[in-house]
């Protein structure tokens, strides 16, 4: 097991939804220092808010885009680890295929080329379970084949390709993640599944009922977002080279399960609405746990329900301090996450 203290870590997307959390995972070692290295298309100054208070965190002052090499180079120079989160999210490459090729693909080049210039001693890379796209059985492990149809999906096996491409070449140590349905406090609307929690929340607020497209019978593998940073670091801790690994919670949740234990907690009579599908890009998809548990000792501890409390209260807090400072009152407290 590698030994992370006195280790200065650079996080790439470090101010975002799972980047902060990796951030503040990492503040529970006995780190040296951690750079955060973030461009804030998708990040924000709020997710750091706690973890500025350490002294040993710091936003990398020259920039943060993976675009700029030369910058990514010199703030990766500063470091001994890298964890890369900076990607763009699904429906942007979906959208947009050139501008994810650039940022996703030839992003991750620049880094895996600074990190071996500057013979960095571990790499932790983000990848995705769209890699996998619908199962074709269950659980998916990481030998599960590439059934992915979609662009973003594309990116994230070329990610993985490259690393491995790097490692032989280069004996670079690194380990990619491969994320299943990431959930929790600080998360953003822009996730294709995840958005539909936010959606659900939102509605129940203007006292509307919650809609699903299709029958909701689609299912998923939920994961909360602290577990999912504290699946980084251990996969930073870890002497395994090459190799990839699932990060879920091995527990197959469909939408409308979701929806109901949603209600649940919210203590609502609301009765779903079901819309016809237009477009779903992935139907069913739930990971095996057994390699992560077994080489990283990682396993999930945040329930489903628990980790939907938790966000719940994150988001009401949050709101509460957007009105309180509309209106030019003291902010209270972030709630605990």
């Amino acid at each position: 097991m590698a030994d992370l203290r006195g280790k200065t870590i650079c996080v790439i997307g470090g101010a975002g939804f799972i980047g902060s959390h990796v951030v503040d995972d990492l503040l529970t070692r006995d780190v040296k220092e951690v750079i955060v290295y973030d461009n804030f298309c998708r990040g924000s100054l709020d997710n750091l808010s706690e973890s500025l208070s350490d002294s040993r965190v710091r936003i990398f002052e020259a920039g943060g885009d993976i675009l700029h090499s030369d910058v990514l180079s010199a703030a990766i120079g500063e470091s001994q680890c890298v964890v890369h989160l900076a990607a763009l999210w699904l429906l942007q490459c979906h959208d947009f295929p050139r501008v994810a090729f650039d940022v996703n693909i030839r992003g991750t080049f620049n880094v895996l080329e600074a990190c071996q210039a500057h013979r960095i001693e571990r790499l932790v890379l983000s990848s995705s379970a769209s890699v996998y796209g619908d199962a074709v059985e269950l659980p998916m492990t990481e030998t599960h084949p590439f059934n992915n149809k979609t662009f973003y999906g594309a990116t994230k096996i070329a990610g993985e390709a490259m690393a491995r491409a790097y490692a032989d070449r280069y004996g670079i140590s690194y380990a990619a993640l491969r994320y299943m349905n990431v959930y929790g406090a600080r998360q953003d609307y822009k996730g294709t599944y995840i958005a539909v929690i936010m959606k659900i929340l939102d509605r129940l607020d203007r006292g509307l009922a919650p809609v699903l497209v299709g029958d909701g019978s689609p299912a998923y593998d939920f994961i909360y977002v602290s577990d999912c940073g504290r699946a980084n670091v251990v996969a930073l801790e870890s002497d395994i080279s090459d190799e990839c690994y699932n990060v879920g919670s091995g527990i197959k949740t469909s939408l409308r399960e979701l929806t109901e234990l949603i209600l649940e907690i919210r203590g609502s009579q609301a009765q779903i609405e079901y819309q016809p599908a237009d477009r779903v890009f992935v139907t069913n998809r739930v990971g095996s746990t057994v390699k992560a548990e077994r080489d990283l000792g990682f396993r999930t501890t945040v329930s489903l329900r628990d980790g939907l409390e938790r966000l719940i209260a994150w988001r009401d807090d949050h709101q509460a301090r957007v009105q309180a400072q509309a209106a030019g009152k003291p902010l209270p407290q972030f709630a605990t996450v």
